[in-house]
C-alpha cells in the first residue's frame, strides 16, 4: 500500500478519534485521491492538541495538510483538485470534462454538505438540546431536498459524469457523512452510487490505512 514513511508527500491526520467520527475524518478523502493515483505518501499524526505552529499551516486546526516537493496546501477540495491535476485516473485532461468534475467538487462541498452536517449536529452532538430536537424536521427536509438533486442528476449512470472523477470521490464522501441514518437508503440509485464508490479498492485501501491508526491509538478504557 502507497502508506510509506520515506515519501516525499506528507498529509496531517488524527492520531484518534471516536467512533462516531472513525471512517469520516476528512483525510480519508485525501487518502483516497492518493490511493487512486498510486501515490506513496506518509503521514504526520496529530493529537486533539495541535502543536502551537500548526496554525501556520492550517489556520482552522483542522486535518489534513498536504505537503510535497512543490507545495504546501490545506482543504480538502484543494487538496484533492491537485492531485487530480497531477494524474488523469482522477481528472480528465479535457477542458470540458475537467471543469463538469471539478464543478461536481465545490457542489459537493457547498451545496451538499452544509445541508447534511445540519443533521450531524443535531444527531450526534446536541442530541438532547430542545433546540436541537426542534430543528431536527426542518434539517432533514433540507437534506432531502439536497439529495433528491443528486439523486435526479445521477440517474441510472454510473458516475455523476462519463467516468469516476474526483467529484465522486468528494460526493461520496460527503454522503458517508449520513451513515447513522436511512436518508441516503430512501435514494435507491444514490444508495448504490455511495456504494459503488465505498467499493473501489483504493478506497477500501484509504479507509483501512485510517482506521488502522484509530485502533492502535485507541487511548486506554475508550470502548472499541
Amino acid at each position: 500500500m502507497p502508506v510509506n514513511p520515506h515519501a516525499a508527500i506528507e498529509i496531517s491526520a488524527f492520531r484518534w478519534v471516536p467512533d462516531f467520527a472513525a471512517g469520516l475524518v476528512r483525510d480519508l478523502r485525501v487518502r483516497w485521491a492518493l490511493e487512486e493515483a498510486g501515490l506513496d505518501y506518509r503521514v504526520r499524526l496529530l493529537g486533539q492538541e495541535k502543536p502551537p505552529e500548526y496554525v501556520r499551516e492550517q489556520p482552522f486546526e483542522q486535518v489534513p495538510t498536504y505537503r510535497d516537493e512543490a507545495v504546501q496546501i490545506f482543504e480538502t477540495g484543494a487538496i484533492v483538485q491537485y492531485l487530480g491535476e497531477k494524474d488523469e485516473r482522477l481528472l480528465p485532461s479535457d477542458p470540458q470534462g475537467r471543469f463538469r468534475a471539478i464543478q461536481w467538487t465545490y457542489a459537493a462541498l457547498n451545496s451538499v454538505e452544509p445541508a447534511l452536517q445540519q443533521i450531524v449536529l443535531v444527531d450526534i452532538f446536541y442530541p438532547n438540546e430542545e433546540w436541537a430536537k426542534l430543528r431536527r424536521p426542518g434539517a432533514e427536509e433540507f437534506a432531502r431536498l439536497k439529495l433528491k438533486r443528486v439523486s435526479d442528476w445521477l440517474g441510472d449512470k454510473p458516475w455523476l459524469e462519463d467516468r469516476f472523477t474526483i467529484g465522486d470521490l468528494i460526493m461520496i464522501t460527503v454522503l458517508r457523512n449520513l451513515r447513522h441514518t436511512n436518508l441516503v437508503a430512501e435514494l435507491p440509485n444514490l444508495q448504490a452510487y455511495q456504494a459503488r464508490g465505498e467499493a473501489r479498492p483504493a478506497f477500501q485501501r484509504a479507509l483501512a490505512d485510517q482506521l488502522a491508526v484509530f485502533a492502535e491509538n485507541q487511548p486506554q478504557g475508550e470502548a472499541a
